[in-house]
């Protein structure tokens, strides 16, 4: 074998040797070429050379022969005769002829006759030339055959260099078809140093190789290429060129590009079939082993792809009654077991609700050649897995062994659950639509217009009309009128921004027009056209006919808003006036063009400019009223109690952008209820004075003693230290126990506080036991505290709260004395309490007295309502101290015990759970 070094080296050994074209006849010449010449070796007479004669005679070695065919040629033709002649002849600048012949004596002249042996030489030289082709050729092919993947490019890359230092050509290229994209590529290029860059690798090169003649060589000349071949002249950069193609199983697969290589250059003894054979040697192997390679990927990508999915081939095969599993497939659903089973154990499988029609399926390929395609559910004992899916496809296909079934399983589990979940939502779908009041509408888009496709069952209970019978042209018929002009602006604001929302009147099939509000939103493609619309109307009749009655009494509505004796008014979430009238006006003591931009909050005090916020805080779109009672400091007045109801305003998005509210003056109301507590309050200190005398009365008995002994130890003159301390000291205790129930006299007679305070519940019942306790126990009532130690925090009045409670056990002590006749075993007794919640405090009053008569249980809060003798008690205690905890946003409520009555105060707890 001859090495790449050696076999380059022998081509380029021939490739600077003179050759002519065997393929141009452009010198005509007969079977004999015959000079008559003088002594001289001057022509006189020519036959067989199409060569015009000069003025005068031309000479035979400077006009006729090739420069340096004269080598062997000396002096006169005397000197010739006798030897063999070879003389390579060019005429016209046309090819050169070579000849072999002898010179002869003619008269005085000598005749110089020629044959025409350039047939002969070409034809070696051919031979030659296909010998070097195939040594050159069956070496790219050896080294494109056992070289690794990797380097395909670089060895592409030299053997191009190879061909184009053999045959003199400037620049080479491969161009392979990218069956991706459906277009040629550049595959691999070599250009010498001064060539021009006519190509790239990975170059696109389109289509353009397509239309050319695939069983020849193509030339291209630049000056005649833009007749001949326009499309070779983007490709060759406006210069001669070759193109060699490869035709194979496929078809044309490679192109051998050759550029700037026009035809004087070409090699003579390079036929059509040299070249071919070139590109061939070249194309073949290289495309085998892109085959190979991309045959190899494809089949690592096929395991890796079954692998990851759990998927992969089968096979059945008749002559075994065996069926084949992919290795992937195998070890997903036959783990630790062979890859052939039977096929009764292959359907086992599966669930046996799909088991009988994957069998039957299988049986109809094989009898009726059936094409098996079925998704089915293997059989998992744990129900409460998820479904796994396969879908099983496969075909028979014939052979010497008998048929065979070829198919493959893919795990759709995530498809098929997701479809299974799609039809159910599509069928709530469907009913949401079925039930929906308002009418769903698709509108398909055609040629700029819109025209109706679908319509929900919700269209016939509305407007009369079926599905079939609204189409484009009855569709606007319906329109009533007078809104025709706005439904057709409403298709195209639709068209034109996407969106669109109005309101019109269609006719019924009773002939009754029906407002309907329409809100419809364009669908488009991927490329921004449109497809459909979908949109829905809601018959707004109700709700139009009702604006339309509002708006034509706004008049009469304002001068009733103008006129009305409550405070309406309208401001923003911030406190600040829109709109007020003219009540609202004279409290504010200006103008009621000045209200807008006055902000409430001026009138308030920190503490209910908080509690305000916060109530507005609470509406919502579902809950939008709100009432409570505020205290504003009007100027030049007192403070005024207003009773005050809001109603929010909220956009689409729910959020709240105006309150609409409505006050009424309360405030003497309010005074009147607060002198009735007060006048309560003084009622309880009346029915208390009795008790409070006592309270007083024992610390004055004790002082009186201890001074009558301190005087009798004085007259006696038996006075000691101690004794007199001991005593100084009791009459301290006991005058400040006075003054402490004096004190709390002072505090609970006090006016109650404008402004309500945080507290701690468990000081009203010490200020009331500090009151009650003894006296009760003086009268032989017990007192039982349970759980007075409290936490947590309420708001309202200390003292008020300390109202109830005093009135609950003075309550209390009267029933219990109203026992007495019960006997002497009776032990009275009086029992509070606190529990807490999260959310709520609850102050308890319990006594034995045998409880309240069921019958009156309803009326004990009445006002003026009492169970006590003509002459004692107002009646007014229970029903005030209802009010006050009222106030306190609390409840008090009563129930019979086992014992007697229970009294609860359920109070609400605020944020702030420190102890005051």
């Amino acid at each position: 074998m001859i090495s790449g070094e050696r076999l380059l080296g022998r081509l380029l050994g021939r490739a600077d040797e003179p050759v002519a074209l065997a393929d141009t006849p452009a010198l005509r010449v007969h079977a004999g070429i015959q000079l008559r010449l003088d002594q001289h070796g001057h022509v006189l007479e020519q036959h067989g050379l199409a060569m015009a004669m000069g003025s005068g005679p031309p000479r035979l070695l400077i006009d006729y022969l090739v420069p340096g065919s004269t080598l062997a040629l000396e002096g006169a033709p005397r000197d010739w005769q006798g030897q063999s002649l070879d003389l390579m002849f060019q005429v016209g600048g046309g090819p050169v002829v070579y000849t072999r012949g002898w010179v002869q004596p003619h008269g005085d002249d000598w005749l110089l006759q020629l044959l025409d042996i350039s047939d002969v030489l070409m034809g070696q030289q051919q031979a030659r030339s296909r010998e070097l082709t195939h040594l050159l050729t069956t070496h790219m092919g050896e080294q494109l055959r056992h070289c690794g993947h990797g380097r395909l490019p670089a060895v592409v890359t030299d053997l191009l260099q190879q061909v184009a230092h053999h045959w003199h050509i400037p620049c080479v290229a491969l161009a392979l078809p990218d069956t991706t994209q459906a277009e040629w590529r550049i595959y691999s290029v070599y250009r010498q140093h001064d060539a021009p860059a006519l190509w790239e690798v990975d170059q696109a090169l389109g289509s353009t190789l397509d239309s050319f003649n695939g069983h020849a060589p193509q030339r291209f000349e630049a000056l005649y290429g833009l007749n001949d071949k326009p499309r070779l002249s983007g490709l060759f950069g406006n210069t001669d060129g070759l193109l060699v193609p490869y035709n194979d199983h496929q078809g044309v697969s490679a192109w051998l590009l050759f550029g700037q290589y026009p035809a004087s250059r070409h090699a003579p003894a390079m036929g059509d079939m040299d070249w071919l054979l070139v590109c061939a040697a070249l194309a073949g192997p290289l495309l085998s082993r892109l085959r190979e390679l991309q045959h190899v990927q494809q089949m690592e990508r096929m395991e890796a792809l079954q692998g990851l999915l759990g998927s992969g081939w089968w096979e059945w095969s008749a002559s075994t009654r065996q069926l084949l599993l992919a290795p992937p497939l195998a070890a997903s659903l036959l783990p630790d077991q062979p890859a052939h089973v039977p096929r009764e154990v292959w359907l086992g499988l599966f669930h046996p609700a799909d088991r009988e029609e994957l069998a039957s399926r299988f049986n109809d390929l094989l009898s009726h050649d059936t094409p098996l395609l079925l998704c089915v559910r293997l059989h998992q004992p744990d129900s409460t897995r998820p479904v796994i899916w396969y879908r099983i496809q496969g075909q028979v296909l014939g052979g010497e062994g008998g048929p065979r079934v070829v198919g493959f399983m893919l795990d759709v589990s995530d498809m098929q659950n997701q479809q299974q979940q799609a039809a159910a939502a599509h069928a709530r779908l469907d009913n949401l639509i079925a039930s929906s009041p308002a009418v769903i509408y698709v509108q398909r888009y055609a040629e700029g217009a819109l025209l109706p496709e679908f319509f929900s069952a919700s269209l016939q209970p509305l407007l009369g009309w079926t599905r079939e019978e609204c189409t484009a042209a009855t569709l606007i018929e319906w329109v009533h009128p007078d809104d025709r002009a706005q439904y057709f602006e409403r298709t195209r604001r639709l068209l034109r921004e996407g969106n669109v929302r109005s309101r019109y009147r269609l006719r019924d099939r009773e002939g009754d027009y029906h407002w309907l509000l329409d809100e419809a939103r364009l669908l488009r493609d991927d490329l921004g056209l449109p497809v459909e619309a979908v949109g829905l109307w809601l018959d707004i009749t109700d709700a139009t006919e009702a604006a339309e009655l509002v708006k034509h009494s706004e008049e009469r509505y304002r001068m009733l808003v103008e006129d009305s004796p409550a405070m309406i008014c309208r401001y923003t979430p911030d406190l600040t006036l829109t709109f007020g009238n003219r009540p609202l006006a004279n409290y504010l003591e200006c103008a009621p063009e000045q209200l807008p931009g006055i902000n409430l909050s001026g009138w308030l005090s920190p503490e209910q400019q908080r509690a305000f916020v916060q109530r507005l805080a609470t509406l919502t779109p579902e809950f939008p009223v709100s009432t409570a009672e505020i205290s504003l400091q009007l100027p030049g007045r007192e403070h005024a109690w207003w009773v005050w109801s809001d109603r929010g305003v909220f956009d689409e998005l729910g959020v709240l952008v105006e309150v609409q509210a409505v006050g009424r003056d309360n405030t003497e109301v309010r005074r009147s209820q607060q002198q009735l507590t007060q006048s309560a309050k003084m009622a309880t200190l009346g029915e208390m004075a009795t008790g409070l005398a006592h309270e007083i009365n024992q610390p004055l008995n004790v002082m009186r003693m201890a001074i009558v002994n301190v005087l009798k130890r004085l007259s006696n003159g038996d006075v000691q230290i101690d004794y007199l301390q001991d005593k100084l000291n009791r009459l301290d205790t006991q005058v400040q126990r006075a003054a402490r129930v004096v004190d709390h006299m002072r505090v609970f007679g006090r006016r109650s506080e404008i402004e309500q305070q945080v507290f701690n519940p468990a000081i009203a019942i010490d200020g009331t036991l500090s009151l009650l306790s003894d006296g009760l126990r003086g009268k032989g009532v017990e007192i039982r505290c349970e759980g007075l130690d409290c936490a947590v925090r309420v708001r309202g009045h200390v003292d008020q709260l300390e109202q109830v409670l005093i009135n609950l056990l003075v309550n209390a002590r009267d029933a219990l004395l109203g026992q007495r006749e019960k006997g002497p075993d009776f032990a009275p007794w009086i029992a509070l309490g606190i529990e807490t919640d999260p959310g709520h405090v609850r102050l308890w009053v319990h006594d034995n007295a045998g409880g309240i008569d069921p019958r009156l249980l309803e009326r004990i809060f009445e006002p003026f309502f009492t169970t006590k003798p003509v002459g004692v008690g107002t009646g007014l205690g229970l029903s005030v101290s209802y009010g006050i905890i009222e106030n306190m946003g609390g409840r008090l409520s009563v129930s019979n015990t086992e014992h007697g009555a229970r009294f609860c105060i359920a109070l609400p707890v605020v944020g702030d759970q420190s102890t005051s």
